[in-house]
């Protein structure tokens, strides 16, 4: 392309209401370079005289660039300027269905958000505060910040109550130590967040799964498990559970925490999913404050980067002793992070964040529930499900081979409790996350190789005899 041309092809200028205008003009270069409008070495304009053409500020058009390099497109050569690049020899890249996190939320600019987040953050705070040691646990804007986090689905919440955790799974570490001792059981259910799992086993405690039954673990189960292993202490997650996407009914949350009261045992209710259901049962919190630790994680709704989770505790004194835990192996929070949180809690813009992650979650879920056989047992929400197998697959042999074939997916054995009977055959099962694929187009054309493969027939190939 001559230089002249340089600016053929582009547009006088942008759509209004098209999205962030450096993703349009990236959204442009990755579409002309498709319909061979654009092609490898043909130089782009340069960014000034790109700016001035199209209506907007440079640093728009650097961001542009600079987004349209990620996704391999471009080759800058400084001073010579910026060409269209040659393509990359091709390798098998792994699509992730196995990590749970949320997908980037529809109509946010996250980095926008960030950037202005963290502007605010330093024109309030003195920069060598935001590097120092803070107080382990949160300072009184932060416990602010997550009670009215925690408000959302608890009611009126007292700060004081309120540990600012770096992550949910330093919050249940902290809970574990601070609520058992070695060698103790941990009763959950038979199919549990792994986290769990790997936090008992490196704290030197034991999980054992309760009777459950289609609404979950049940008061029976619960009880003989606390008589006859001498635990005082339950792990739940009710809403959304992960892996299976199971909602306890409020009837069976009543009816737990009372038989937990009965056997003086503690709950840790770990609730990372409650908001992307508009209709959720009661959190046990707030059927049993005086015996139930709440966790609420905003890795899962909002985003991992933000390194933050809330715990709301019974009492002042049980408060005390889960932070003394926590300080043992994270003496705090992130202060920047824990500050920009806080930002966008009391502004608003977390709950602009979550309203964008919970569309684009059920955008994906209906893609899903689209592609993919089924059954599926739960609303349309949240980001990710359970899907049972045909007969001919067992879950490892199935995540074994999709791996093969460059699709990442959780197996159940990964959930299961030590050697924990399961009593249903749709335990033979896979967790499909949805948001690790940043591309909705490209989510769905994994799940439909997924979808596939599961079609198929195990094709396992014996070793040769020699």
């Amino acid at each position: 392309m001559q230089d002249e041309d340089l600016y053929a092809i582009w547009p006088q200028h942008l759509i209004r209401g098209g999205g962030p205008r450096y993703r349009q003009i990236a959204d442009f270069i990755e579409r002309a370079v498709a319909e061979n409008q654009l092609h490898p070495g043909d130089r782009l304009p340069p960014q000034r005289g790109l700016a001035q053409r199209l209506g907007v500020d440079l640093t728009t058009v650097t961001r542009a660039y600079a987004e349209a390099g990620q996704r391999r497109l471009l080759d800058p050569r400084g001073a010579l300027g910026t060409f269209i690049a040659r393509p990359a020899a091709q390798s098998t890249q792994l699509i992730d269905l196995g990590m749970n996190m949320p997908p980037v939320p529809l109509g946010c600019d996250l980095q926008e958000l960030v950037q202005r987040g963290l502007a605010k953050v330093m024109d309030r705070h003195d920069v060598n505060v935001m590097m120092a040691y803070h107080l382990a646990g949160g300072g009184p804007d932060g416990r602010a910040a997550g009670a009215q986090w925690l408000a959302q689905a608890l009611g009126p919440i007292d700060p004081e109550l309120v540990l600012v955790c770096p992550g949910a799974q330093a919050a249940l570490a902290a809970l574990i130590l601070a609520l058992s001792q070695p060698g103790d059981s941990i009763i959950a259910e038979p199919l549990v967040y792994p986290g769990l799992l790997n936090a008992a086993q490196h704290l030197g405690r034991h999980v054992l799964a309760a009777e459950v039954d289609d609404d979950g673990m049940t008061p029976a189960g619960l009880e003989r498990a606390c008589r006859e292993s001498g635990s005082r202490l339950v792990y739940l997650n009710p809403t959304l559970q992960n892996p299976t996407t199971h909602t306890m009914s409020a009837r069976r949350r009543r009816d737990l925490v009372r038989s937990a009261s009965a056997c003086g045992a503690r709950i840790i209710e770990d609730d990372p999913y409650r908001l992307f259901l508009d209709d959720a049962p009661p959190p046990l919190a707030s059927l049993a404050p005086a015996s139930v630790f709440h966790i609420a994680t905003l890795a899962k709704c909002l985003t991992p980067g933000l390194r933050t989770a809330f715990v709301l505790s019974p009492d002042q004194d049980s408060r005390t002793r889960v932070m003394a835990a926590m300080r043992s192996f994270a003496l705090m929070a992130t202060p920047l992070m824990g500050a920009l949180t806080t930002q966008w809690i009391v502004s608003g813009t977390a709950q602009t964040v979550l309203n964008g992650v919970r569309a684009e979650a059920q955008a994906r879920q209906r893609v899903a529930r689209k592609l993919l056989p089924g059954p599926f047992g739960s609303a349309p929400v949240g980001i990710h499900l359970w899907q049972p197998l045909p007969s001919q697959w067992m879950a490892a042999d199935l995540a074994r081979v999709a791996r093969d074939e460059g699709l990442s997916v959780a197996s159940s054995d990964a959930f299961q409790v030590g050697t924990a009977v399961m009593g249903n055959a749709a335990q033979n099962a896979i967790r499909i996350s949805l948001g690790g694929v940043k591309d909705r187009q490209a989510l769905a054309d994994a799940l439909e190789k997924l979808a596939r493969l599961m079609r198929r027939r195990p094709e396992f190939q014996r070793d040769p005899i020699v």
